[in-house]
């Protein structure tokens, strides 16, 4: 660890210093196929790359001449203490860019003492996860599949692991249409999705079944449902709207992301930083809000939360990490992103996470 790692050309490479090195590095590294699955969007990808460019039109307005000699970056989610408002958001099949797939990205969230939602697409099952980084805050997120039996048994056995809440994706009633994946003819239902959910105990029949497709047809009245079956607390990812968030303090959720699926599932919404404001004014403080999408700073951070977030979910630079060096790439990453954050306060005057407010922030004319 430390070392520089020796180029091709036999001198030492350049280090990686922001989220974006670790971008480059991956797609220089990873099959074409695997890149695409990772970076692509829906459509055109104007939610994706608008994602990123909303962060840019949001400026900063720093106060000085304040002690910032000890600035502590700790919070908490759901009342559990994390080292930065900085957590791991749910991808699926990290299998596909290094070999021990979550159980390293759940080592490094460990290491990190942050967050790591658990998808329900993971590679590796949740008793190997959880038995890799047994003391991390692990979430496990779940796609409702119209297997509602399967619905229960991964709910409870995800209790039962000690997850500390389940985060239920509400934006994919269908997969959304990402071009990329079909011009490589990629074929997640067989390629991918050929998956046992079943807890290993439960495995006696066949070594593998066909997933249970995702339910369409789940709505409002399924949330109550799974309330009934569960005392995790209960996070919707995907809300965008006011419409929503208010239904969602109405059906006394603890959370919701408010996330557009990293630009793949519908195009043309709202950049999620851009509907953070309306979500965070709806639920007039009853639950936590937190946000995913265009992440790449600890500016992107600190803006964020000075809109109303309680914590921010990274995406696709966990896997940039995890391609560059495993379980020490996503902690690089984790560390990277948690010191430009701690900067962004420094350079603000924010001596703790609960000074952040929507006074350090104004949106640009351009």
């Amino acid at each position: 660890e430390g070392e520089q790692l020796e180029s091709e050309y036999g001198g030492p490479e350049m280090p990686l210093v922001c989220l974006t090195d670790f971008q480059a590095y991956a797609q220089e590294h990873l099959s074409k196929s695997t890149w695409d699955f990772i970076e692509g969007g829906s459509d055109e990808c104007f939610t994706r790359d608008d994602n990123i460019a909303a962060f840019k039109r949001i400026r900063l307005r720093p106060r000085y001449l304040r002690d910032v000699r000890e600035v502590d970056t700790r919070t908490t989610i759901q009342g559990e203490e994390i080292t930065a408002p900085i957590c791991i958001a749910p991808t699926g099949f990290h299998c596909l860019v290094w070999p021990d797939g979550e159980m390293s990205t759940a080592r490094a969230a460990q290491a990190a003492g942050i967050c790591y939602v658990i998808s329900t697409y993971a590679s590796c099952s949740l008793e190997d996860i959880v038995a890799t980084a047994p003391r991390g805050l692990k979430w496990f997120q779940l796609y409702a599949t119209s297997d509602r039996q399967l619905n229960k048994q991964l709910v409870q056995r995800a209790e039962a692991l000690g997850f500390k809440a389940l985060v239920i994706t509400v934006d994919t009633p269908k997969m959304g249409n990402r071009r990329c994946d079909f011009r490589n003819q990629l074929d997640l239902q067989r390629n991918l999705l050929l998956k046992d959910l079943r807890s290993p105990k439960e495995r006696h029949t066949t070594p593998y079944f066909q997933m249970s497709p995702i339910d369409s047809s789940f709505c409002w009245n399924d949330i109550t449902w799974l309330q009934s079956l569960t005392r995790l607390p209960i996070i919707l990812k995907g809300i965008l709207t006011k419409e929503d968030a208010e239904l969602a303090v109405k059906h006394n959720v603890h959370g919701v992301i408010v996330s557009n699926h990293g630009g793949r599932q519908l195009d043309d919404v709202p950049a999620s930083i851009d509907a953070l404001t309306e979500v965070v004014a709806a639920v007039k403080g009853k639950m936590e809000v937190y946000l995913d999408g265009g992440i790449r700073t600890g500016n992107d951070v600190l803006k964020a939360l000075a809109l109303g977030a309680k914590c921010v979910f990274l995406g696709r630079p966990i896997l940039w990490g995890l391609a560059y060096k495993g379980e020490h790439g996503v902690e690089e990453v984790l560390n990277l992103i948690k010191n430009e954050f701690h900067t962004s306060m420094s350079l603000t005057g924010c001596r703790s996470v609960a000074e952040i407010n929507q006074d350090l922030v104004q949106f640009s004319r351009l």
